[in-house]
């Protein structure tokens, strides 16, 4: 069978993975009374197995067939779409881009997003070196087995576990035999091929699976292209079990974010402004090796080493120049730009075309090229990031008898190691009619275009850091009675940051080079008790930390503000995040049919790090920020009605709040401080108070879902997700009102529900057809918002700073709410066509 179909699988290293529900629709489910027993790792390796049920909290899990049957895009859709506490921002307007959120902690693929959870790939961290971010486009979907979503700052999950830590498992041979070949296509030009085959016996088996991805997106000027291959070699002999994987992936995704929402009014596909690429290539190899020993113990680990390359470019507003009526630079802007090298300034008449905005210094390009028509309104912002990671994990686990008790135990170790070239610059540019930005060069640009300081316009970073992480692990489950379980477990991790400033070295204001420490040890207790068949209790207190980044230490001067994710400056220290858990609840089963959980939670983050303004238009630094309180309620059921008929309901409620008083940037809220002195439009800040909540955060979400057989042939799923509103990052305080002249739009982003439905038909054992709506009932909405400058009127012109100035000299702005926009109503259908096993 492999050698009938080698060519199939080489054509298809290039493509999208699909996968296929290994068992027949006709398969008989297993006898209503023989409960069923979920195995999840209590760790990110494999070797420490553990029944769901008895971990602590809303442990949730996700199987490959589960994720074939939703045709899942990436995990984070359908994480969003299915589990408890979860919920998405799509910031980027890329559908592989998602900012997820769980419990109020995030696991973002943007750069300066606060990271407060972990995932993890086989062992693997997935959180990359620089930024802690996690990039959802370079998870191969097709390849997961088992993903798990452990709640709470788990101690054993390492750095970064604030919120909650996703283990994903990926496919063997053994657990998915057979081939597969699936072809999809549909709304907004999406193009899907995708393919795996796996096989082999326990003494040597192999997996692999590919996917290639096209859609032209939903938006204007917004396509994706993704490439990904995942392969996997395993084998075992006597007591010892060797895996080794490789995962590659070549991706090119356009996201043009948020856009203002009375422009969304008009069109709902419009863009603000483009292009916003980003390009991830990357290629990881990872070598998983178990060695059963005497005595029923286990020794498990795995080394590995991963390569990302990414390369952006931002089409942005360069909201200091000038665009209407004229502007006389004064005598003393005179000088300063006399002295800078530039004279010839009109005695009168000057305009933006002309004269240089000293806001910004930008150089209008009549001074360069004489070129009077072109105006700087635009930026283009670039960066390369490349970034080399490995690591070594170790574990050993067993179980043990002590006095009366059975106690089930771990202990490990890791080593992790990484080098970061980091390196940004901006250029200069005029904004198009499409609101596509094209770069302007004159004297004294670089070779990317970008300005240097002759043109008193240096944004330029170029910044290596090298990393290194140490971690000693370890926990053990005491069977304290047949209806009680302790749970201890700790972890310490020292981890120490190396960044040193290629443009200005040596240390002081405005170098980014420093040497840093951090280390901690986090502790976890855990409790359950089972009061009666079927019915069981729980409690638990973890603590967890997050070092600061090299991206949030690169740009923690008050001195020198950086404006991100633009350009870094500074280093003072910054102390680690450090969060607190607790956690009680209950679940249980009545009879054989419906599973229920009620649960409490909070987590108190100590030292969290908070992006605070200096005054100055977006600019600012990262600081400590006291406490940050998350809390909420969860409530789930699971009703399998019989063997055809599955349905389950959430309900999450989260209060997400700061806890201490704090200065910010608020220059497009209408209560900043300079709007309530009589000076509206201009930059400035707002008080967050204890009690504010936290944006872009909803406070409930419900979720429902139904999967039913019909008969052999036919299978219907649908599911609902409901959100409620959340408020605009901008509006920290809540205090926001428009007034139709300087600013505009509620601050908030409004709830929402989305229908989504699934129709599967296999008119043989071998094939499957499927249909798949997303929004079934096309509902409008928006999944986050922001407050921001909007640089152009209601005809779309641009206008950023219109003359002429306030009493006080300024040139005050337009600002509006921001929208991140949802996707119509989209269907797409597909053929799978399974073969082998």
């Amino acid at each position: 069978m492999i050698k009938n179909f080698g060519g199939v699988a080489l054509s298809a290293l290039a493509v999208s993975a699909c996968w296929a529900d290994p068992a027949p629709a006709t398969e008989v489910a297993p006898p209503a009374q023989l409960p069923r027993v979920e195995v999840i790792s209590s760790s990110p390796l494999r070797g420490s197995e553990q029944a769901r049920d008895q971990q602590p909290g809303l442990v949730q899990t996700v199987s490959a067939a589960e994720l074939e049957r939703r045709q899942a895009l990436d995990l984070s859709n359908y994480l969003a779409r299915h589990m408890a506490s979860v919920s998405i921002n799509e910031v980027q307007g890329n559908p592989l881009q998602a900012d997820l959120n769980y419990r109020g902690f995030s696991a973002s693929p943007l750069l300066g997003t606060p990271q407060g959870l972990s995932v993890y790939l086989d062992g693997v961290r997935i959180n990359q070196p620089f930024g802690d971010v996690v990039s959802w486009d370079l998870i191969p979907t097709a390849a997961i087995e088992q993903a798990v979503l452990m709640p709470g700052s788990n101690p054993l999950f390492g750095l970064n576990t604030l919120g909650g830590a996703l283990s994903v498992q990926t496919k063997t041979g053994l657990s998915s035999p057979g081939s597969a070949l699936q072809l999809s296509g549909g709304s907004h030009q999406r193009v899907e091929l995708a393919f795996e085959s796996g096989g082999g016996k326990p003494d040597l088996h192999w997996f692999v699976t590919a996917r290639r991805l096209h859609e032209k997106g939903w938006r204007a000027a917004s396509p994706t292209d993704s490439a990904q291959l995942f392969a996997k070699l395993g084998g075992r002999l006597g007591q010892a079990e060797a895996r080794l994987s490789v995962a590659l992936a070549d991706n090119e995704l356009t996201g043009n974010g948020l856009q203002e929402q009375g422009a969304l009014q008009s069109d709902w596909k419009s863009i603000y402004t483009a292009p916003d690429n980003t390009r991830n290539k990357a290629q990881l190899l990872n070598l998983e090796l178990s060695q059963g020993l005497a005595e029923g113990l286990r020794l498990s680990g795995n080394a590995y080493y991963r390569r990302i390359s990414t390369d952006t470019l931002n089409g942005d507003i360069n909201e200091g120049a000038l665009d209407q009526s004229v502007y006389q630079p004064s005598a003393a802007e005179r000088a300063e730009l006399t002295q800078a090298g530039y004279t010839g300034f009109p005695a009168s008449g000057a305009t933006a075309s002309n004269t240089p905005f000293p806001k910004w210094r930008c150089i209008a390009n009549a001074l360069l090229n004489d070129e009077p028509n072109e105006k700087c309104n635009g930026l283009l912002n670039r960066s390369h990031t490349l970034q080399h990671n490995a690591g070594l994990n170790l574990q050993l686990s067993g179980e043990s008898q002590w006095a009366d008790m059975k106690a089930q135990w771990l202990l490990g170790g890791s080593l992790d190691w990484s080098r970061v070239n980091f390196e940004q610059s901006s250029q200069f540019g005029y904004i198009n009619s499409d609101r596509t930005v094209t770069g302007v060069t004159g004297p004294g640009a670089f070779a990317d275009g970008s300005q240097n300081s002759e043109n008193a316009f240096d944004s330029r970073v170029n910044l290596r850091s090298r990393s290194q992480t140490a971690s000693i692990f370890g926990s053990s489950t005491l069977n304290l009675s047949p209806a009680a379980q302790l749970t201890l477990s700790g972890r310490y991790n020292r981890a120490s940051i190396s960044n040193r400033d290629a443009i200005t070295p040596g240390g002081g204001t405005g170098s980014l080079d420093g040497d840093y420490v951090f280390s901690h040890f986090n502790p976890g207790l855990a409790l359950s008790y089972a009061a009666a068949p079927g019915l069981k209790f729980y409690a638990s207190a973890n603590q967890g930390a997050r070092a600061p980044t090299a991206v949030e230490l690169g740009c923690a001067d008050p001195a020198s503000p950086c404006k991100l994710p633009n350009a870094f400056a500074g280093d003072p220290p910054l102390r680690q995040v450090i969060t607190r858990s607790l956690e009680l609840g209950a679940r249980g089963r009545l009879g054989h049919t419906l599973d229920w959980h009620l649960g409490l939670f909070r987590a108190d983050n100590h030292d969290d790090l908070l992006f605070v303004a200096d005054n100055s238009s977006g600019f600012g630094y990262f600081k400590n920020f006291g406490l940050t309180r998350r809390q909420g309620l969860e409530a789930s059921l699971q009703w399998q009605a019989h063997r055809d008929l599955r349905l389950s309901a959430s309900l999450s409620l989260l209060d997400a709040t700061y806890q201490s008083a704090e200065v910010v940037g608020g220059s497009a809220n209408s209560s900043n401080d300079q709007a309530q002195a009589g000076f509206p439009g201009v930059e400035g800040v707002i008080e967050i108070r204890p009690g504010d909540r936290i944006p872009m955060l909803p406070r409930s979400l419900l979720k429902l879902a139904a999967d039913w057989q019909l008969n052999a042939q036919w299978g219907l799923s649908l599911d609902l997700s409901a959100t409620s509103g959340a408020k605009a990052r901008g509006n920290e305080n809540g205090l926001h009102q428009p007034d139709g002249v300087n600013y505009f739009g509620s601050g908030r982003s409004a709830g929402y529900a989305l229908l989504n439905l699934g129709v599967d038909y296999r008119p043989s054992s071998h094939i499957k057809l499927f249909v798949q709506i997303k929004n079934l009932l096309d509902t409008r909405y928006s999944s986050a918002a922001q407050l921001g400058v909007n640089a152009f009127d209601e005809q779309g012109n641009y206008r950023a700073r219109p003359l002429p100035a306030n009493a006080n000299g300024d040139y005050p702005l337009r600002y509006s709410t921001f929208l991140a926009p949802g996707e119509p109503r989209s269907a797409w259908i597909g053929l799978c066509y399974e073969f082998g096993h």
